[in-house]
């Protein structure tokens, strides 16, 4: 039995009709050149214009924008792997929050985004506006609690760079946005709605959340869904599941993690193409699961395979999967048709790929993500 079986919030009307799911594996070839359209290219000798709420115009006809729905918050990471929260000497304030991560990757990448969310009417969350519009995100949605703070999250650092949470959230104002606070006019303009599942623990941003996908699919926007299961936010792991699973199947991508397959499946093997074949839903267009170093494996209506990963030295490995989502994401803005041409979202995760092992090189989750230059650059000498 599937376990989408939860009626859906709204309808789902598909974007491609296609033939039965199947897994088929591919033989490996060469890297030559990155294939996918390409996206506008930033200069290394030329800053980020910094984009201030009222000066971003959007292309309402042809708009590769991707809006990003959901959390922004200060990671404080240690900047001594493998020490507990309190043995680590110092912490390393950095800009984070899945959605968040996702709008600034994508803008690093030369695509254009934009940030729906809440932050305190505080110091950190004017830091935050701030390095958005650095980036060159559209901030317009972005709002301010003055009776509550920013959230902020202390990231331990296993010495392998695999990562524990511990949150300071009650509550923390982005749990706080209200539907009524939702720039709507921004989501329809949108090509893609990208979002994850924290914003549905809690009340009011549950509701916003349901609010601003229900805008989005009236207005034909492509919607991107990325649980990021963080475990501790939720009152238990049943609700966690359920929560999850709620809005399964009214989105049109998902991305998620061979961890978060064992979890919804309570225990199954992530491996088992059976299993897989349970969280794909009649209405889904691509199933993505990120295998960290080891790649990732694609899903569509008329085919799979897997993408190999690229190995290198991981530092801190908080944002991976948000840089791997930001580098599909930026491809499929540009042109959809991406998910239906295997050969070209091939070439797009591997760009996705390469985009999650340049982050994990860094410490804190924006700070590391790379450019498009950096991407393709080390692209290139991976096959060289």
């Amino acid at each position: 039995m599937a376990l989408y079986s939860s009626p859906a919030l709204w309808s789902t009307p598909t974007l491609f009709s296609s033939p039965r799911l199947c897994f088929r594996p591919r033989t490996p070839r060469a890297f030559s050149t990155f294939s996918s359209p390409p996206l506008p290219s930033i200069s290394r000798s030329t800053p980020p214009r910094k984009a201030f709420p009222g000066d971003v115009v959007l292309d309402t006809k042809d708009s590769s924008l991707v809006v990003c729905f959901g959390e922004m918050l200060i990671d404080f990471v240690p900047t001594t792997n493998g020490l507990s929260l309190a043995d680590a000497p110092a912490f390393k304030k950095a800009a984070g929050g899945a959605p968040a991560n996702v709008a600034v990757g994508i803008a690093r990448l030369g695509g254009s985004s934009a940030f729906i969310g809440k932050v305190g009417e505080d110091e950190f969350g004017y830091m935050l506006a701030d390095i958005l519009k650095k980036n060159n995100v559209n901030n317009e949605g972005m709002r301010f609690d003055p009776g509550a703070r920013t959230a902020l999250a202390f990231v331990t650092l296993r010495s392998d760079g695999e990562r524990e949470f511990m949150f300071y959230r009650n509550p923390s104002a982005d749990m706080l946005l209200q539907e009524a606070e939702l720039d709507l006019d921004l989501i329809r303009k949108a090509k893609i709605l990208h979002y994850g599942s924290i914003s549905l623990i809690t009340e009011p941003c549950k509701s916003a959340h349901i609010a601003a996908a229900k805008a989005a699919k009236e207005a034909d926007v492509v919607l991107s869904y990325d649980p990021n299961l963080r475990l501790p936010l939720w009152p238990s792991a049943k609700s966690a599941r359920e929560g999850i699973l709620s809005i399964w199947e009214t989105a049109d991508i998902i991305k998620i993690s061979e961890e978060e397959i064992s979890f919804l499946t309570e225990g199954e093997d992530p491996f088992d193409e059976t299993v897989v074949r349970k969280l794909y839903h009649p209405n889904l267009n691509l199933l993505l699961v990120t295998e960290g170093p080891d790649g990732c494996r694609y899903y569509t209506k008329e085919f799979s395979g897997r993408v190999k990963g690229m190995k290198v030295d991981a530092v801190d490995t908080t944002g991976a999967g948000d840089a791997f989502v930001a580098g599909i994401l930026s491809q499929l803005a540009v042109d959809l048709s991406l998910i239906q041409n295997e050969d070209k979202l091939r070439d797009a995760l591997l760009f996705a790929n390469a985009c999650g092992a340049l982050t994990v090189t860094g410490r804190g989750a924006i700070p590391a993500l790379p450019t498009r230059e950096a991407v393709l650059d080390v692209m290139l000498k991976s096959v060289a």
